[in-house]
């Protein structure tokens, strides 16, 4: 039996997020589309972000948008809630910012669990 696919939520910080990139790269709901299917999988590509007293990951994807490999392409932040619950906190353009902090990512966490 299959295990039903893992829910996957948005923190308001990636819908802002995530409606910015849009106006830019047009592609970005469909760059983000394998990510969201490896997560529903129970997947967690990326790299691990201790410190923060959260389980959560960094990934780098691609923006189909911009010819520049990696560096113009998105960072994408994820939290693992549950086994079965996993929150997109945010997306960002490699092009536009380097990186988050991790004050900043907790933040964007603890936000969200406040509703």
């Amino acid at each position: 039996m299959m295990k039903p696919p893992v829910q996957i939520n948005f923190s308001s910080r990636f819908r802002r997020d995530i409606k910015h990139l849009a106006k830019k790269y047009r592609h970005v709901n469909d760059d983000l589309r394998p990510l969201v299917t490896q997560l529903e999988q129970g997947l967690t590509p990326g790299d691990q972000v201790r410190g923060i007293g959260y389980t959560v990951y960094k990934v780098r994807i691609p923006n189909s948008d911009v010819e520049k490999g990696k560096s113009g392409g998105y960072g994408v932040i994820f939290y693992v809630q549950t086994d079965q619950a996993v929150v997109l906190a945010t997306i960002y353009s490699k092009s536009e910012r380097d990186d988050i902090s991790d004050d900043e990512l907790r933040r964007i966490i603890e936000d969200y669990l406040k509703k």
